[in-house]
């Protein structure tokens, strides 16, 4: 304890402390995976991680703040102590993402966590909507980046933004899916497939084949 009474945080207790809020974070991933938001309770958190109902109040302060906590944990953002882990940008993203999507499927809770939160973020007062709508923001606004890398001079803003809303539709729909049924999909592979094609076409400058023409064109009796 400091000369002025206050206690002092070895670098020691300062790890102790972040292993704690880890596992208060991992065991809420797991309890907000499966009961969503509203129906999560505290309680079972704290259980799960070992501690009491007040440890973890005294950690995060509230639920409010526990929730948005385990969404920057869950993107790798530092949080409370924990460390950050190392951002990718250019390129280089579009490798990150297959890789990322790939060791979610052995994170199921992970990946459940992110669903179920994210559809109940839409409904009225949400804690976590201002979150999740900053978050697609931010991913939006990166994919745009790195996607003009790859664009021919002649792709425009909005064909890119379009492309990057997509890619976002596909990732996110597809862990739905996957949830449901993994053996049905391949959540990798897909999003892989996609993100040739789009690049594909952004690179070349030719512009999407237009879906209702081409339908119609085949309906047309010849």
């Amino acid at each position: 304890m400091a000369a002025d009474g206050r206690p002092v945080h070895t670098p020691k207790a300062r790890a102790g402390t972040a292993a704690r809020r880890e596992a208060v974070l991992e065991a809420a991933m797991s309890v907000f995976g499966a009961r969503g938001y509203n129906k999560a309770a505290l309680t079972e958190v704290a259980e799960r991680a070992g501690m009491t109902h007040a440890g973890v109040l005294h950690h995060f302060g509230s639920k409010e703040r526990l929730l948005i906590a385990v969404l920057q944990y869950r993107d790798g953002d530092e949080v409370d102590g924990i460390a950050a882990r190392e951002q990718v940008d250019g390129p280089a993203f579009v490798g990150h993402i297959l890789d990322t999507i790939q060791a979610n499927t052995e994170r199921r809770g992970v990946v459940q966590t992110y669903a179920v939160l994210s559809a109940e973020s839409v409904t009225d007062g949400h804690p976590a909507q201002e979150y999740f709508r900053g978050r697609t923001a931010a991913l939006r606004e990166k994919l745009v980046g790195v996607l003009r890398e790859f664009a021919h001079d002649g792709v425009g803003g909005d064909e890119l933004v379009r492309a990057a809303n997509a890619l976002i539709a596909v990732m996110d729909g597809l862990q739905v899916q996957w949830l449901l049924d993994p053996d049905a999909v391949d959540m990798p592979g897909t999003v892989a497939m996609v993100m040739d094609e789009v690049i594909d076409r952004l690179s070349s400058g030719t512009a999407a084949p237009n879906a209702r023409s081409r339908a119609d064109e085949m309906l047309t009796p010849r």
